[in-house]
């Protein structure tokens, strides 16, 4: 709610930072859960149903407000970008097969709130995020490979540094816009190439069994 305010305020940086906490307690609250077996102490509560609806509003419907309302898609085609991706996203939720029995995504994950970032740090053109925005709307649809930072196996050591070097970077450079210094662009856009580089090696090496 507090992200949705901000971003109805024009604060495009607050609204981020706030999503960058959500985020942060979604890669926190399942391990915990797990690590206190919450599923046995209470059992009439479904917590991952109630994940899915949490994370359709952190990571759909807010940046989709966002995507309406800082020019980030070009005029005139806001609104049906942002519908694109709440109707595209409604598959991801849906899936019953959204993850494999290692931990991947199957499908674009529908992480429209790093997608956002991206778009806001890296200040695209308009139409090149648009291009962006159907292909990875398209891409929820195809069985690709996208790594868990959290709970992939493969490479987690790297994984885990690059997941720090990444976060700290991003918050660095939300703070910092409209700046973008090369000294943090690079390692944030170093840890993306190792998410990159492991989905895409997954993806390569076949579907595998899937796990909700």
């Amino acid at each position: 709610m507090l992200a949705i305010l901000a971003v109805m305020r024009g604060d495009a940086r607050t609204s981020l930072l706030w999503l960058a906490l959500a985020l942060a307690v979604d890669a926190l609250d399942g391990p915990l859960a797990r690590k206190l077996r919450i599923r046995n102490l209470i059992p009439n509560v479904d917590g991952a149903a109630l994940d899915l609806v949490v994370d359709y509003l952190n990571y759909v419907l807010v940046p989709a407000l966002f995507l309406y309302s800082f020019g980030l898609l070009p005029e005139g085609w806001e609104l049906a970008g942002a519908g694109f991706v709440l109707l595209t996203s409604l598959y991801c939720f849906a899936n019953v097969n959204m993850k494999t029995a290692d931990h991947y995504f199957v499908g674009f994950p529908a992480v429209w709130n790093v997608v956002i970032l991206y778009l806001w740090i890296l200040h695209s053109p308009a139409l090149l995020n648009a291009v962006v925005v159907v292909a990875l709307g398209i891409l929820t649809f195809v069985p690709i490979k996208v790594v868990h930072p959290i709970r992939v196996r493969e490479g987690r050591d790297v994984t885990y540094a690059s997941t720090f070097v990444w976060s700290a970077c991003a918050l660095a450079l939300v703070a910092m816009s409209p700046r973008s210094p090369w000294w943090l662009l690079a390692p944030w856009l170093g840890a993306s190439g190792w998410f990159a580089c492991l989905s895409l090696r997954r993806t390569w090496r076949g579907s595998g069994s899937s796990a909700r």
